[in-house]
């Protein structure tokens, strides 16, 4: 459908108002589902430095966004220092949540990494 406004010029469906990197970034969106899993850590530390900095180069590796949380904070698994100041200690179950184009990959690569290191 196209319309034209008061100064004359024809534009279709898009918003006028809305600028170029707008409409870039309505083209790429997709829908994602969140996809998660549960584990209770069963390393006698919890997560401490040397298993975050492994989380952390695993998570790296993708393309989604990827989270855990305790039940009181939530870290963002790209960041050492939020994993560690989450405080996830023995018997504490986590939720690890990734959404994101490979998010489905991220998922059960974290999964065999938690059950594997922690």
């Amino acid at each position: 459908m196209e319309q034209q406004d008061t100064a004359g010029i024809k534009y279709g469906d898009r918003n006028p108002c809305k600028g170029k990197k707008d409409l870039q970034r309505e083209e790429r969106k997709e829908k994602y589902i969140m996809q998660e899993f549960k584990y209770t850590i069963k390393d006698e530390l919890g997560i401490h430095a040397r298993p975050a900095g492994l989380l952390v180069k695993q998570a790296a590796a993708f393309k989604s966004t990827i989270t855990v949380d305790t039940g009181t904070k939530k870290a963002d698994a790209k960041k050492i220092m939020a994993l560690m100041g989450a405080g996830a200690k023995k018997g504490t179950t986590v939720t690890c949540t990734a959404e994101g184009p490979d998010e489905a990959e991220a998922i059960a690569a974290l999964k065999k990494f938690f059950e594997t290191n922690l």
